[in-house]
């Protein structure tokens, strides 16, 4: 979340970035942030100047006691109880008012770095790049839904039979598939230098508000209720939290992580033909890499993470894009983000695999993700992550733009995955 004192400082720009955003209410919103920084400040300063006034008395009764002034020692113990209720009081205003401000920013999304461009929706995205040439098929080419039927390499019907709508089984060549690419993206991850780590794809509240899922995604997320735990929508929730409340050391960072897990999200509201098949599931694998790093270095971190997710894509030998994403279109959390999209020659638009973001410090500050340097002072750390790579989109646009009349070619870096190289 925000930093107050950053909204303070920098009102304008902050506000500036979240009309870039189309966030509704900015400025009012803003004002309201500050006025109850006011209000707790101005609590905490009463409770600081009474309670140094009930300390002078306490001082005072035994003295007045050692001088028999009786009276006058009962009246200051009167005083000391009065203000004893008045401290509760004000102890209750003071966190009543943190809680609503810690509520408020709570709403507020990140500020867009001003490379950010100006847009409200998808259209409004950046190019940044393309790479590599698009497939030319033959006019009886099939969509990757139809492909897995012939080739029987994933099942839909069977995933709905044991689980329903978009929890896919994958048989045969389609599972090793899916197993080669994930350790292929793991593989490449820690020759660049990441930590694997294997998380909990549950997690508790707590870790939920530490990256920012909630209170702004809890109803594209499973929930399971009896326990009060949430199903992971992305591996970055559970390996970004393994550092909430944690003081690094400048020289650890920084510090990069890697983990495979499944991922699961409700896509409530989502329909049509742009997600049918595997363009868009309940429950899917993917590879997330994170960094936490010190704020001078995220940007050139974020190109790195960029360049690393590029390299995968070059070695698929799968077209693909770079998108900037305008401020409409932007995560909640994020201060920049690029995209990456594949080509998909059989369904013949762009379908998105990847995405890296900075947050600065906006998780960091939720989490209280801190870093100490050479003058023993303590910093918020920034965070970043990105997918390297999310699987089911993929898997869609190596089988569609492989497709031959004898079969599906696959990428030859994955043949000594997957012991054949073909499907």
């Amino acid at each position: 979340m925000l930093l107050v004192n950053q909204i303070r400082e920098n009102f304008e720009t902050v506000l500036a970035g979240l009309q870039k955003r189309n966030f509704p209410n900015a400025e009012s919103i803003l004002q309201e942030v500050i006025q109850l920084d006011d209000q707790r400040k101005s609590s905490q300063t009463q409770r600081d100047q009474i309670q140094a006034e009930s300390n002078s008395i306490s001082k005072q009764i035994g003295m007045l006691m050692k001088e028999g002034k009786r009276e006058e020692a009962e009246q200051a113990k009167a005083r000391t109880a009065e203000i004893k209720s008045q401290i509760k009081e004000l102890d209750e205003q003071n966190s009543q008012a943190e809680e609503s401000l810690k509520a408020l920013l709570y709403t507020i999304p990140n500020v867009p770095h001003s490379s950010v461009p100006v847009g409200k929706a998808a259209e409004d995205n950046e190019v940044v790049l393309e790479h590599g040439t698009i497939p030319t098929l033959s006019e009886d080419k099939l969509p990757h839904w139809e492909l897995i039927k012939k080739y029987d390499i994933i099942d839909f019907d069977l995933g709905v039979k044991i689980t329903g709508a978009g929890f896919p089984v994958y048989k045969g060549k389609g599972a090793r598939l899916q197993r080669a690419l994930i350790n292929f993206f793991l593989d490449e991850a820690i020759a660049a230098g990441y930590y694997e780590v294997q998380p909990p794809i549950l997690v508790n509240e707590d870790s939920g508000y530490g990256t920012g899922q909630l209170p702004d995604k809890e109803g594209q997320m499973y929930h399971a209720t009896a326990d009060n735990l949430y199903l992971i929508p992305t591996a970055e929730v559970p390996i970004t939290n393994l550092y909430r409340d944690v003081i690094l050391s400048e020289e650890d960072l920084p510090v990069k992580n890697v983990g495979h897990t499944p991922c699961f999200r409700r896509e409530a509201g989502s329909w049509g033909a742009h997600v049918r098949g595997l363009n868009r599931l309940h429950q899917f694998d993917k590879v997330e890499i994170v960094q936490i790093t010190h704020p001078d270095k995220s940007y050139e971190v974020l190109e790195e993470m960029s360049q690393h997710v590029q390299g995968l894509l070059k070695k698929l030998e799968l077209p693909y894009r770079v998108l900037r994403l305008c401020g409409g279109d932007m995560g909640f959390t994020s201060a920049l983000t690029f995209d990456m999209e594949v080509f998909s020659a059989a369904q013949e638009r762009w379908l998105e695999v990847s995405s890296v973001s900075n947050f600065e410090t906006y998780q960091s500050n939720r989490l209280k993700l801190r870093f100490k340097g050479a003058d023993k002072k303590t910093q918020l750390a920034h965070s970043l992550n990105g997918s390297a790579l999310a699987l089911p989109r993929i898997v869609a646009a190596i089988l569609e733009n492989n497709q031959t009349p004898d079969g599906i070619n696959m990428p030859k870096v994955l043949h000594p995955y997957l012991g054949f190289d073909k499907i």
